[in-house]
């Protein structure tokens, strides 16, 4: 049995391109990093679980809510085969359970905090937002893209940025979880604008305030699908 079960809807993600050198301590054991054209990638990404379910179970008032975290990118090799896979500086929730839960029983680094999301359409277009509050101040994370949902080229920064099936949570230098996301090839749509007011700095550490200084390389949304979390395994 699958250990989560649930729809990610409307990611947008915007990514950034850094040294790579910057996310040395944070690369689990057993992986490295996964570039894109030499490219070093973090993303900060915002979208809703919908109709979640934890074995099997939906939990009351624990169904439906927002998430957004930072990630980057990272590969293991397994026999011949490269798994592909992300790693979580930090996820933000709006619900203190389901933060306890993964990170005690995936290795993950969640925090609650209060979020919203706002989400609306016309004939043509699709806004979609997040919203998350850390010390008094609301984080943005904006897109008004194009209503009309197209196919991911093959080879290209879309696909690298979210054809990526494999979770990584550093336990300690000798251990990581690992641990199967698995859903269908999504669709995307064409982003017109964006707006990101995010102080890095204050959500996620002052390793990555150098961020509140620079452009997105690229900034995506993606329609999503139901998607399943598998039971972890540790990589010793």
């Amino acid at each position: 049995m699958s250990f989560l079960k649930a729809a990610w809807r409307k990611l947008i993600l915007a990514n950034y391109v850094i040294e790579p050198a910057l996310l040395t301590e944070f690369v689990p054991f057993g992986t490295e990093l996964d570039l894109w054209q030499g490219k070093c990638y973090v993303s900060l990404v915002g979208f809703k679980f919908v109709d979640t379910q934890v074995l099997g179970l939906k939990i009351p008032f624990h169904t439906h809510f927002e998430e957004v975290n930072l990630r980057f990118y990272v590969r293991r090799k397994e026999g011949q085969a490269w798994k592909r896979g992300v790693v979580f500086i930090k996820e933000i929730v709006p619900r203190s359970a389901i933060s306890w839960v993964a990170n005690t029983l995936y290795g993950e680094n969640y925090e609650a905090l209060p979020m919203k999301h706002v989400w609306s359409e016309t004939e043509t277009q699709l806004q979609v937002s997040y919203y998350w509050k850390k010390e008094s101040a609301w984080q943005t994370l904006h897109v008004l893209a194009n209503k009309k949902a197209k196919e991911i080229e093959a080879g290209s920064e879309t696909e690298f940025i979210t054809e990526h099936y494999w979770g990584y949570a550093r336990i300690n230098d000798q251990k990581t979880n690992e641990y199967q996301v698995t859903h269908p090839r999504w669709m995307t749509y064409e982003v017109l604008h964006h707006e990101i007011e995010v102080d890095f700095g204050v959500v996620y550490g002052q390793k990555f305030e150098f961020l509140n200084r620079q452009q997105a390389a690229s900034v995506m949304l993606a329609e999503g699908s139901e998607i399943a979390v598998e039971p972890k395994r540790t990589i010793l």
